[in-house]
Order: structure tokens, then sequence, then C-alpha cells
């Protein structure tokens, strides 16, 4: 993946960008009533972009996005279960 326009920066820069735009479907969908925000839907849009946000997280060492997006996983894991 070396040959990522310098924008993107590095792979992770892309996995962050796909977490970002999951979580950000999730948010819209929800506030234009396109989906609920107790759906399964949010739910794992939600899970699977903060998972994708976390493990860029971890591969930077950005301790606080990583505490941040690693309980939004949980949390919306959880949602989807329960």
């Amino acid at each position: 993946m070396s040959d990522l326009p310098s924008i993107l920066g590095s792979p992770w820069q892309l996995v962050s960008l796909a977490g970002a735009a999951l979580v950000l479907i999730a948010f819209a969908g929800s506030s234009f009533g396109k989906i609920t925000a107790n759906g399964r839907a949010y739910n794992a849009f939600n899970f699977f972009g903060s998972s994708a946000l976390f493990a860029a997280a971890v591969a930077a060492g950005q301790w606080g996005f990583l505490i941040l997006n690693g309980v939004w996983a949980l949390v919306s894991l959880r949602a989807l279960f329960r």
C-alpha cells in the first residue's frame, strides 16, 4: 500500500477515514430519520466504525481516541445483542 496518495499518509489513515464515514452515516441516518438510534443498523454502523477508529488509534498510539472508540465499540456491540 505504499502507492497511496500522500494525503492518506498511511494505510491506517484509510482505515480511520472508513471508520469515521461509518460513524457519520449512523449519525446522519439517525438525525434525518432514516434509521432509528436504537436499531440494529445504527449500532452496527457505530460498532464497525468505532472498531476501525480504535484500530487506527492503537496504531498511532493515540490514547484518548483509543479509549473513546474502544468504549464506543463495546457499547455499540452490547446494544446490537440486547
